[in-house]
């Protein structure tokens, strides 16, 4: 098979999760509600964080960057996803295709970063309530998360600067609804392997690394749970981080089942269907995982629409 420099690429082909034109519409109006519920619930979040001044805390500053990271998240892939269902068309051309596979990539890997931070700071209120406000101050959350965009977008960099040192083959077909970057280097005839291995590695690395914070942080949580004596004083513990728990867990289990299973399955449509799971339905589920689980984020809904 030719191979084609990455200058002369003009478009790749878009599968999609489905080529019966019978659903087209069914799923522009399925994801189009979905699409709209992620950004209106997301930003409902931000405005409640910003406008109650009860939620002016490291733990609700930092649920307003991860509101404000899963609607951009979304946004790289929904917006073009429905653009094509509308019009017919799947084809992207060869620069979107690379800024999407970077856009999804960096938002997706701090998502995974702002949840890690957020572990921590659940880890510091429980395990060491008395020193909370003096260690989590308003300088050194603003600074953590920071830092965490400023190394995303390093990784980025370099992601993007290896992703053009490929070549691709004539054949560039996806089999998915947006450009994921397993499926668009598996499009490469570059003989670069170690370009495309750090490609491949660096991600899952960065993943594996702050899943092993978080479980590290509950692990000493539930330390600290299991030494309080009262039902009560655990119970309050322990729900001031479900509302994280449970998006932590919805995030990482829909991931690491979408990658086992493109692993075990050569059915990449299946695989594409799968992907709906972490990248769309996801952060659609993060508002009303936080508004049903968290006390004070229902009052300041019921404030706010008083």
């Amino acid at each position: 098979m030719g191979s084609m420099n990455e200058t002369q690429i003009s478009q790749f082909l878009l599968l999609g999760i489905s080529e019966d034109p019978s659903l087209q519409p069914v799923l522009f109006g399925l994801f189009l509600a979905m699409y709209l519920v992620t950004v209106l619930g997301n930003l409902l979040i931000i405005l409640i964080t910003i406008s109650d001044s009860h939620l002016h805390t490291p733990m609700y500053f930092f649920l307003s960057n991860l509101s404000f990271v899963d609607i951009c998240f979304t946004s790289t892939t929904v917006p073009k996803m429905l653009m094509n269902l509308q019009s017919h068309c799947k084809f992207i051309i060869y620069r979107d295709c690379i800024t999407q596979m970077l856009s999804f990539l960096f938002f997706s890997v701090l998502d995974i970063s702002l949840l890690t931070i957020m572990a921590y700071d659940r880890y510091v209120a429980i395990c060491h309530p008395l020193h909370y406000t003096v260690i989590m101050n308003p300088r050194l959350c603003v600074l953590m998360v920071l830092v965490f965009w400023i190394a995303n977008i390093l990784h980025i960099s370099s992601q993007g600067f290896m992703v053009l040192q490929l070549s691709f083959c004539t054949e560039l077909k996806i089999n998915h609804f947006f450009c994921e970057m397993n499926q668009v280097l598996q499009l490469t005839c570059s003989e670069n392997f170690v370009n495309v291995l750090i490609m491949y590695l660096l991600p899952m690395v960065l993943a594996a690394g702050s899943l092993i914070a978080i479980l590290c942080s509950y692990y000493k949580i539930l330390s600290c749970i299991g030494a309080i004596s009262s039902a009560q004083g655990k119970y309050k513990a322990f729900s001031t981080c479900a509302s994280h728990l449970s998006v932590v867990s919805l995030f990482y289990c829909t991931g690491i089942s979408i990658y086992l299973s493109s692993v075990v399955t050569e059915n990449t449509q299946t695989t594409a269907r799968a992907s709906v799971l972490y990248s769309v339905v996801t952060p659609m589920l993060n508002p009303f995982v936080y508004c049903l689980r968290n006390k004070d984020i229902k009052d300041a809904v019921k404030k706010l629409l008083r």
